[in-house]
């Protein structure tokens, strides 16, 4: 792609979610979403292959359909109360409406069906924008909408984290297994959002770097299934090395980053006396930590075939930047002992 036009695209997706990120009237905040659902569109289509056009005409779609929604709920409030700000949305029913529209862009249980079938038509980094910037400006409308309704964010919260845990479990293809990952992460976070918004936050923005570490280490790998992690070892020893570390890190197992949010997680979800709850939660992290178990056992215990299309990567160096990579695994494995820095600072800001 023309990098003019890449730069284009990429500020069209800034300046979209900027846009809804300042805004307080629905119609600024449903321009946001629609700059951004376009600013993509091109993105994902740039590859001309069939299952990248599917894709996208499958999200455009998906998008079209809750945008709409949204449109739609924002109305039906203003013509019931006269109020078009997001957080004076008071009638139930358009609160409902657009609990449902945001979970659908967001690809929460049981809205979900789109989201891995999308990423799985995609090259890896835009993916990687799919799953992470884009979720930033609904999550946003989210949590300031703040729905009176703690049925349906617990029943969206824990759906999303069992869908997420079940539905990767028989999956060898790697960008299924992330997309399920995403909608299970995003469970945590709703499931939590009504009770602490800075802990949200906190589980989105690690969210945010494991999944990009885990991205940016299949893109270097050039692995999008199970079967050629087993070439890896002998093309990034050092990265194979860390690559594990980083999936049990999104699994949430101590003592790495990932574990710090689901740790306080469910430590909230213990102080609302929600404890069959944070059970379930718990459980449903087991289920992630399984499919993360798989790809780690084929990065490290298998070896590389012996036929000449195995044998050509050993000799074959990479040229991509890993500063980003670099980074990103950094924070994935190693946040964990500063951690109180880091809850002060999202408390401080939020």
């Amino acid at each position: 792609m023309n990098p003019y036009v890449l730069s284009t695209l990429l500020m069209g997706l800034g300046l979209g979610t900027t846009v809804t990120f300042a805004s307080s009237h629905w119609l600024l905040a449903w321009m946001g979403l629609e700059m951004n659902t376009l600013a993509i569109l091109p993105l994902m289509a740039q590859h001309h292959h069939p299952r990248a056009v599917e894709a996208t005409t499958k999200y455009f779609l998906i998008q079209s359909a809750a945008a709409a929604t949204i449109l739609f709920a924002s109305s039906t409030n203003a013509w019931l109360s006269g109020q078009w700000d997001i957080q004076h949305i008071t009638h139930p029913f358009p609160t409902v409406m657009v609990t449902i529209a945001l979970s659908l862009k967001l690809g929460l249980a049981p809205v979900h069906a789109w989201l891995p079938e999308v990423v799985q038509g995609l090259d890896l980094m835009t993916g990687l924008v799919l799953s992470t910037w884009q979720k930033l400006a609904p999550f946003a409308l989210l949590i300031q909408v703040f729905p009176d309704t703690p049925a349906l964010i617990t029943s969206l919260g824990l759906l999303s984290m069992l869908v997420g845990g079940w539905g990767g479990l028989n999956h060898t293809q790697l960008r299924k297994i992330l997309a399920y990952s995403s909608i299970a992460h995003l469970g945590w976070m709703m499931i939590v959002m009504q009770f602490s918004t800075p802990l949200t936050a906190l589980a989105l923005l690690m969210y945010i770097v494991m999944t990009s570490s885990a991205f940016l280490t299949f893109n270097l790998l050039k692995s999008t299934d199970m079967n050629s992690l087993a070439m890896s070892w002998a093309k990034t020893p050092s990265i194979t090395a860390l690559a594990p570390l980083m999936l049990l890190s999104l699994g949430g197992l101590p003592p790495l980053s990932g574990f710090l949010p689901k740790w306080l997680i469910i430590q909230e979800l213990t102080k609302q006396e929600l404890g069959l709850v944070a059970t379930l939660a718990a459980l449903s992290a087991l289920l992630s930590l399984f499919f993360y178990l798989r790809i780690c056992y084929c990065l490290t215990f298998t070896t590389s075939p012996n036929n000449l299309a195995g044998t050509a990567p050993w000799r074959l160096g990479t040229k991509q930047v890993s500063l980003p990579l670099a980074m990103s695994t950094c924070f994935s494995i190693l946040l964990l002992p500063i951690s109180p820095a880091i809850l002060s600072m999202t408390l401080s800001l939020f």
